[in-house]
């Protein structure tokens, strides 16, 4: 089974990009869901978050706002982080690939943010870069978290920048303009990968 990657700068609509693989019949495992999934209420994952960071678990739950407060202006905090979490993700995305690969897909796309940071790219057989302008970004990003302008700005920062992202990618799906360009580019991409282009 071949394993496409998926990622983007944060609000750059990689989730949006993804929703339109899978409407086209692509298997989508979301690092994001898995994320949650693995410091969910009685998790190890969690056990091990609240040691690191008592203060971002209350009431036995993660609280991701404060967590992100915490973590995003903050490098070594957010490396202390990763360290939890990344090897939890990883082993449930290994669980997810090997579930689909029984069930007979000869394909499948992993969407997450991180993939060039964490070097994951070099493992996978392609990935895509989902691009938009950094003003777009911002602006979703706002509204998406409710942060201002300034805080936008500070998680833009806390990422790869975008053009070593698009230096990485075996295709690149440009997401700001209108819907249907950004469809008719990820049907053009999906056709690519099923036929074993790049």
């Amino acid at each position: 089974m071949r394993v496409i990657g998926l990622t983007g700068g944060i609000a750059s609509g990689k989730s949006t990009v993804a929703r339109m693989f899978q409407a086209l019949g692509a298997p989508v495992i979301d690092a994001d869901l898995l994320a949650r999934e693995v410091v969910a209420p009685g998790t190890p994952g969690l056990e091990q978050v609240a040691a690191r960071f008592p203060d971002c678990v209350v009431d036995g739950a993660l609280d991701r706002k404060k967590l992100a407060a915490r973590i995003f202006g903050d490098a070594v905090e957010r490396a202390a982080l990763g360290a939890i979490v990344h090897p939890l993700i990883a082993q449930a995305a290994q669980a997810r690939l090997r579930a689909l690969e029984a069930a007979g897909a000869s394909i499948a796309m992993y969407e997450a943010a991180l993939i060039v940071e964490n070097g994951l790219d070099a493992q996978l057989d392609g990935l895509v870069v989902v691009s938009a302008p950094e003003a777009d970004q911002r602006r979703r990003l706002a509204a998406r978290d409710g942060l201002t302008d300034e805080q936008a700005r500070a998680r833009l920062a806390a990422q790869l920048p975008l053009h070593e992202k698009l230096a990485r990618a075996t295709w690149v799906v440009d997401n700001g303009g209108p819907v249907g360009q950004t469809e008719a580019q990820v049907r053009h991409v999906w056709g690519q990968i099923q036929g074993g282009h790049s």
